[in-house]
């Protein structure tokens, strides 16, 4: 019998470093406006958070984030988003931000350019003025010559629905930009345990596919131990039972990114998987996907939690 060939092209996670471990989002007196060096992108990310307030439709076990006890929304404050972001891109294009003794030891592999992400403290499609924020950050990026660099949106999807979301979206695709897009769950019980929102994951499910109808989007999925309980073999088949529909019915996902916990949550009985969990369920979804024709192309990228 042949064997099915691998649907998946398996990227491999970039070198161990404890940068990646260093995704604070304040940065020197900004409010808006962070440097990382990111394991996803492999190079630096500028980060846009457009929610120091806090606000976010979910409240995942995982995250990092000390959320106010009231969050009050604050409309971003465009001309301050404008100055900051222009003065990072400068600090880049200078080479003054590699001198700074958080990023002066870094792998010069590592030293380049990857992203601007729109991410932070909260769910980026929440905040008022995302739509301006997109436009400012494209004009930015073109004035200073930056057309290869990508401009990526990272969101939980619960919005992607609304009429001035998807506008932005689509200059962003205008841009090279990208949709990165999480999904932790195949079930609605899991969702609740683990994203804690009160959005259905249905509609979750249902942005997903008509944003990924209308171009390649990226999916992010967190797996973790919950008091020292890793994620039960059929809640993981659930999962990649929601992706197969998903690419089914005319999702086009470019990548799936499968990680885990790399900096200490807020819940203390979160914890990361081992290398060894994250593998095997790597080959899980591999397996899972092998005998779809629209799955061939999917780039998976696996990253410990150490990455």
């Amino acid at each position: 019998m042949n064997q099915q060939p691998n649907p998946i092209k398996t990227k491999p996670a970039s070198p161990a470093t404890s940068l990646f471990a260093e995704h604070g989002r304040h940065w020197e007196s900004f409010a808006y406006v962070y440097p990382v060096v990111s394991r996803r992108s492999r190079g630096l990310s500028i980060g846009i958070n457009l929610n120091p307030d806090t606000i976010c439709n979910f409240d995942c076990v995982y995250c990092q984030v000390d959320k106010l006890e009231n969050p009050k929304p604050m409309p971003v404050d465009l001309h301050r988003l404008r100055q900051e972001l222009g003065a990072m891109l400068q600090d880049v294009a200078s080479g003054r931000i590699w001198a700074l003794p958080r990023f002066a030891q870094i792998d010069p592999a590592l030293k380049r350019l990857n992203d601007i992400a729109f991410s932070g403290d909260g769910e980026p499609t929440t905040a008022k003025g995302f739509t301006q924020a997109v436009d400012i950050a494209v004009e930015l990026k073109n004035a200073s010559g930056l057309d290869g660099i990508k401009l990526i949106l990272i969101t939980n999807a619960t919005l992607l629905d609304r009429p001035h979301i998807e506008s932005a979206i689509r200059v962003l695709d205008d841009n090279n930009g990208e949709v990165w897009a999480k999904l932790d769950a195949g079930t609605e019980s899991y969702y609740k345990q683990v994203d804690r929102s009160a959005v259905p994951l249905r509609r979750v499910l249902d942005n997903l596919l008509a944003c990924g109808k209308r171009r390649p989007i990226v999916i992010q999925s967190m797996f973790l131990n919950m008091h020292d309980r890793p994620m039960q073999t059929q809640t993981f088949d659930a999962y990649t039972d929601r992706l197969a529909e998903l690419i089914q019915t005319g999702c086009q996902i470019k990548a799936v990114q499968l990680y885990t916990v790399a900096r200490q949550p807020l819940e203390d009985y979160v914890s990361a998987l081992t290398n060894e969990q994250l593998a095997e369920l790597s080959k899980r979804l591999k397996r899972r996907l092998a005998n779809l024709p629209d799955a061939k192309d999917i780039t998976l990228e696996v990253f410990g939690g150490c990455d």
